[in-house]
């Protein structure tokens, strides 16, 4: 079930590549988000200087341009909104640059559309959105505060919790009022952050290392 936000998100996706941006902004299309995209810098320096956004979903691979030549001219423009980065690879360096230089989160590609609307949410609400590829990645970043960014979105510590409660696939979706195939979506992404492999492993893991993030 889709959940409708008080205020809508107001959004430009940045990505060089037609079919993706105009398959995902019309995916994101939904009450509650508003979605509008270009494919360069310059397209969305001009954008900004017409538009008001709350938040842009930005590759990191423009050809030749990088997210980071977009950031401090995006600043400099006035946008104070949040900045999400939604690519198919990127270098742990590189997301430590732009995370220094101020972006929300990561976001991979290979994730479900789903997932990029909670990391939305999450990166709208204040908080920060880590694939698990670098997930810890905030605990060794050369001369940064404690990371605030939590081990868990949300969502995932939702389906957690009911995990730990003993409930199947089929009951964490009528209890969330979502898909069984979201919930498996959201059990991947859990594995992957924690290192395990099974439903077992994973409720030992979270008692044992992550009990103060439910």
């Amino acid at each position: 079930m889709t959940q409708t936000v008080s205020k809508a998100i107001r959004a430009l996706l940045v990505d060089d590549h037609t079919i993706f941006r105009q398959s995902v902004s019309g995916a994101l299309h939904e009450p509650g988000i508003d979605v509008e995209h270009c494919g360069s810098i310059r397209e969305a320096l001009q954008l900004l200087s017409t538009n008001h956004f709350d938040l842009i979903l930005l590759d990191h691979d423009l050809g030749s341009e990088r997210a980071s030549h977009f950031l401090p001219a995006a600043r400099q423009a006035g946008f104070q909104g949040r900045v999400l980065v939604v690519t198919a690879w990127i270098s742990e360096n590189e997301a430590r640059r732009l995370l220094r230089q101020g972006v929300s989160g990561i976001f991979l590609k290979h994730a479900p559309l789903e997932e990029l609307k909670e990391a939305m949410r999450v990166t709208m609400a204040g908080g920060s959105f880590l694939d698990a590829s670098f997930a810890r990645m905030g605990d060794s970043s050369e001369g940064s505060q404690p990371a605030a960014t939590p081990m868990f979105s949300e969502r995932q510590r939702q389906v957690l919790r009911f995990v730990l409660e003993g409930l199947s696939n089929k009951e964490i979706a009528w209890r969330m009022q979502i898909s069984e195939s979201y919930v498996k979506a959201i059990l991947q992404s859990l594995f992957q952050k924690t290192g395990v492999r099974t439903r077992g492993q994973l409720v030992r893991v979270a008692f044992e290392q992550y009990e103060s993030e439910l």
